[in-house]
């Protein structure tokens, strides 16, 4: 990367260089990690003098979402534009450390009557995420695991490459859509079944995912169960005013797990003891290419303890804003 004036500084303390600000005289200005409404309102006040702003918002402003961390279903999919966005706010108020004042439909409320552009992403993939969303396979595949517990997988959680939203952001400054919200999504999303067997498939392994009850998954399977909301989303609107296309996502998924598979986290978890318990629990149960299991039926189970691994929140990096990573 060539080099470029830069500042690093504490959010909070950008008010305090607002005249290097000033004399930097940017064109427009990129809001990555807007968390909260004063997170958006210090950024607006240390540069008025802004003219273009775009904002990283996230998917989980949308009523499916809320819905989802409730145990319910409210909306059809995909989701677009208009799809209803949630009555109630701060999503996670009292349930994670720092993350009271967490909302995005706060934010976008600051930024959209400025003229802002915003972006709402779901799941952001690729090198480098600090999420490490494929992990939850790829852990397993270091390991050389033969035999995964694994719930229905039917769960629609749409997701988009990183590469591809830095692309949408600059099809943004080169386009007139000032006040214009787009979500920023793969249109074709994949099953949680069919999206884990080519993370399987992209890491060289022929692990067999084995169904086994909802009830019985270890912790960091639970998305793999039953879901109560499906989180797909349509990115038409991007498409249409800004031209923007995605990559071929079995292609950037290839990139990404090789990526994560030659860069494993510094604490590789090989606790296993979960899933042999589950494997040892259930002798009939069948893997992928057999069917279902006997026994009482796993969608019994509630997806209240999946939710914590949602599609893009910032709980485990699931349904939305992944400006959370540089993503």
């Amino acid at each position: 990367m060539p080099e470029v004036r830069h500042l690093h500084c504490e959010r909070a303390q950008l008010a305090e260089h607002r005249e290097e600000l000033h004399a930097f005289a940017a064109d427009a200005v990129l809001d990555c990690r807007a968390l909260t409404r004063a997170d958006a309102e210090l950024a607006l006040d240390a540069l008025p003098g802004i003219g273009r702003w775009i904002v990283i918002s996230s998917i989980d402003v949308y009523r499916a979402f809320g819905a989802l961390n409730a145990d319910r279903e409210t909306d059809p999919v995909p989701l677009d534009e208009d799809s209803p966005v949630r009555r109630e706010r701060y999503p996670y108020r009292g349930q994670m450390p720092g993350m009271d004042e967490y909302d995005k439909l706060d934010v976008e409320d600051v930024y959209l009557p400025r003229g802002a552009t915003v972006l709402r992403l779901p799941m952001v993939y690729g090198e480098h995420d600090y999420q490490r969303r494929e992990e939850f396979l790829l852990r397993r595949v270091r390991a050389g695991r033969t035999r995964i517990p694994f719930g229905s997988g039917q769960w629609l959680a749409c997701r988009v490459y990183v590469r591809d939203v830095a692309r949408a952001v600059h099809l943004t400054l080169r386009k007139d859509v000032a006040g214009e919200v787009m979500n920023i999504c793969e249109d074709r999303t994949y099953s949680m079944r069919m999206w884990s067997r080519f993370i399987l498939d992209a890491a060289g392994s022929d692990a067999e995912l084995v169904r086994v009850a909802d009830d019985l998954l270890p912790e960091d399977l639970k998305p793999t169960g039953t879901m109560t909301q499906h989180i797909a989303a349509s990115a038409k609107k991007a498409r249409s005013l800004l031209g923007w296309t995605t990559s071929d996502p079995l292609e950037t998924l290839r990139t990404t797990v090789r990526w994560h598979l030659a860069h494993p986290p510094e604490e590789d978890d090989r606790d296993f003891g979960p899933d042999d318990r589950v494997l040892e629990a259930r002798p009939n149960a069948l893997d992928e290419r057999s069917g279902d299991p006997g026994g009482p039926d796993p969608g019994e189970a509630t997806s209240s303890a999946a939710s914590a691994h949602l599609v893009g929140s910032p709980r485990r990096g699931c349904a939305g804003g992944d400006e959370q990573r540089r993503s």
